[in-house]
């Protein structure tokens, strides 16, 4: 039996994942930090008990979350054949203003853990012939963001990891996609104080999101954007000054005041 781990699968992306493969029958390890929502996720996905729904209870901003979470799935047996990585941190505001304790868990939860996780799973995957990985970025990782620089960053580091593992272990029967969605439904833009309604860019559903990223991971795409707006403002920077990208990209994320939020 193989199972599908989703991180930050309590709130947002992750959690519209959870719906959908908890409609297509996929026995699932869910992963966050509130037990709550979890277990209530995992009643009203699986009243009958079918599909199999795991709950592991790990805040990834701990160093040594990634570890007990492979541990979790190998003494339950959970054999994981694909691994849905949205958990995410981010901070709007100025960097200098940034709180020290916040930066170091944002830089934990947004690359290490999610490359210590992978790096945990893909040997199994490796035995197995078979495997995928859907990392969820951003389209802010394409480019610096003011006032959001070290989440821009960390989903920079999210795209390029998946670069290379895309073709790494491309013969080796895993696929590997990286999503890069703009704004989305998910609470992390009121959280983050900031005012997507008043950017000119739309805020799309997350089930624009998993839609979009399975139908990728189908077909083998190494980027996933879920509109074609998303496509446009990555493809549009080859064209542009940098200098331009930079305001651009600053006007496109209004800020209300300092603040941080946390998925997952």
């Amino acid at each position: 039996m193989s199972y599908t781990l989703i991180t930050g699968a309590s709130t947002g992306i992750g959690e519209e994942f959870a719906r959908e493969f908890a409609r297509r029958g996929s026995d699932m390890v869910l992963v966050a930090r509130s037990e709550s929502r979890l277990r209530a996720l995992g009643a009203e996905l699986s009243p009958s008990g079918s599909p199999d729904i795991h709950i592991c209870v790990e805040d990834l901003g701990d160093p040594e979350s990634p570890g007990r979470i492979y541990e979790y799935c190998a003494r339950k047996a959970l054999r994981v054949e694909l691994m849905v990585n949205c958990a995410g941190f981010g901070f709007a505001g100025d960097y200098a203003s940034m709180p020290l304790d916040e930066l170091q868990e944002m830089v934990q939860v947004n690359t290490a853990a999610m490359a210590l996780l992978v790096r945990f799973f893909i040997p199994d995957m490796v035995a197995q012939k078979k495997g995928g990985i859907i990392n969820i970025s951003s389209v802010s990782g394409f480019q610096g963001v003011p006032f959001l620089g070290l989440y821009a960053a960390t989903k920079s580091f999210i795209i390029t990891l998946s670069e290379s593992l895309h073709e790494e272990l491309n013969d080796k029967g895993i696929k590997v996609v990286v999503v890069c969605p703009g704004y989305i439904e998910t609470g992390f833009h009121t959280r983050a104080r900031q005012y997507p309604e008043h950017s000119i860019l739309p805020v799309s559903h997350p089930s624009v999101v998993v839609r979009a990223a399975i139908k990728g991971l189908l077909k083998n795409r190494l980027h996933v954007f879920p509109t074609v707006l998303d496509f446009l403002l990555v493809f549009l920077q080859r064209f542009l000054p940098k200098t331009i990208i930079l305001k651009t990209a600053a006007f496109l994320a209004p800020l209300k005041y300092n603040g941080s939020v946390q998925e997952g």
